[in-house]
């Protein structure tokens, strides 16, 4: 389970699942639905604000040496999932068992990274939830360096900012902008809300067809 949040909204995207929030988005038209991220460790569904961090190749920026991730963790808290591009074709590590472990201690809820992961069976020895679409023994030593923190990173085509929301699970991971949280949870937890009552009511023995009838059809449809 990740640590309790302050964050009020956070605390409402932690009680949602990613295919009630991906249906809020389809009646609200927003995007921010990844699905080519899959869960690599860990067991439970996470949600955060996001703290980014993009890799690339070539020289890092001015100043003292710094490992690539380190300073996303320092910057995080209970509240953040680390969010990391590494987006450059070169076969090498974007995160590891590590920085994992470093940031499992600081109590950040989880790591989504578009780009190779290395020493996974650490992440899911500790239990740290990992969302990656890519696994890899390749080290980012002499291969790709961090190029920012807390800069806009493109994860799968989706432009994700520092302070975003992010929820992920099984079925997706999802970015939601902070002046679209508002009414997405809204949505998303009415949506949530009418299909435990479905739910409740097949399991009360009512036909699927009519529970799951024209009402459910239309459930997406924009109200007037």
């Amino acid at each position: 389970m990740s640590a309790p949040t302050k964050d009020p909204d956070v605390a409402r995207l932690r009680r949602l699942d990613a295919c009630s929030v991906s249906d809020a988005l389809d009646r609200l038209k927003l995007t921010g639905v990844v699905t080519s991220l899959s869960q690599r460790s860990g067991d439970n569904r996470i949600a955060g604000r996001a703290v980014t961090v993009k890799l690339g190749t070539g020289d890092p920026p001015p100043g003292p040496p710094r490992h690539l991730g380190t300073r996303a963790i320092e910057a995080s808290s209970e509240d953040n999932v680390i969010v990391v591009e590494q987006r450059t074709g070169v076969e090498a590590g974007c995160w590891g068992g590590l920085l994992s472990l470093g940031a499992k201690v600081r109590g950040v809820a989880g790591v989504v990274a578009d780009g190779p992961v290395r020493d996974i069976d650490e992440a899911r020895g500790m239990g740290f939830p990992v969302f990656t679409n890519k696994t890899t023994s390749f080290t980012a030593r002499g291969r790709v360096v961090e190029k920012a923190t807390n800069e806009p990173v493109d994860i799968a085509g989706v432009t994700v900012e520092a302070g975003d929301f992010v929820l992920a699970d099984r079925s997706a991971v999802i970015f939601i902008r902070p002046e679209n949280i508002a009414r997405v949870l809204e949505v998303a937890e009415e949506i949530a809300a009418r299909e435990a009552a479905m739910a409740k009511a097949i399991q009360a023995g009512t036909p699927i067809s009519a529970v799951m009838g024209g009402a459910y059809e239309h459930m997406l449809q924009e109200k007037s």
